[in-house]
């Protein structure tokens, strides 16, 4: 079984991965479930979920992972296939491997060059605004 391409909890920096120290849910690769998925916690990811999620933590749907259905949860990144509506109350990082289709809703949001998004963005009056400090220049 391929192991997935996550980095959880080893930086403490601005990503949002960084935080996680554990998962308290996952669905497996390969695996499928068709329902809703709520609670506290952190939950990944990496099978096929069709159903609605309402989550009280961060959610991460891997690079296997495919979800149909509506996403809620405090923070979400996104390294595989959803389509429906996302909506992360803090944080949305989309990832390069990323396929989505559907509407993002968040006051922070990350897409990598590479990830694909079919639908319409909305973010809040109280959007979080940062400055890069990396070196962004082209040269």
């Amino acid at each position: 079984m391929k192991e997935p391409k996550i980095n959880v909890g080893r930086n403490k920096g601005r990503r949002t991965l960084d935080a996680v120290e554990g998962f308290s849910t996952s669905i497996g690769e390969g695996a499928k479930l068709s329902g809703n998925i709520g609670g506290k916690g952190h939950t990944i990811i990496l099978g096929a979920v069709e159903g609605d999620c309402d989550l009280d933590g961060t959610l991460v749907i891997g690079e296997s992972g495919k979800w149909h259905g509506k996403l809620t949860a405090i923070r979400i990144v996104i390294a595989g296939e959803v389509e429906g509506e996302i909506w992360a109350k803090e944080k949305l990082e989309i990832l390069s491997t990323a396929r989505i289709k559907g509407m993002l809703k968040s006051k922070v949001l990350a897409i990598a060059e590479g990830a694909i998004h079919q639908g319409e963005v909305v973010m809040s009056n109280d959007v979080t605004r940062f400055n890069d400090k990396r070196d962004t220049s082209l040269s």
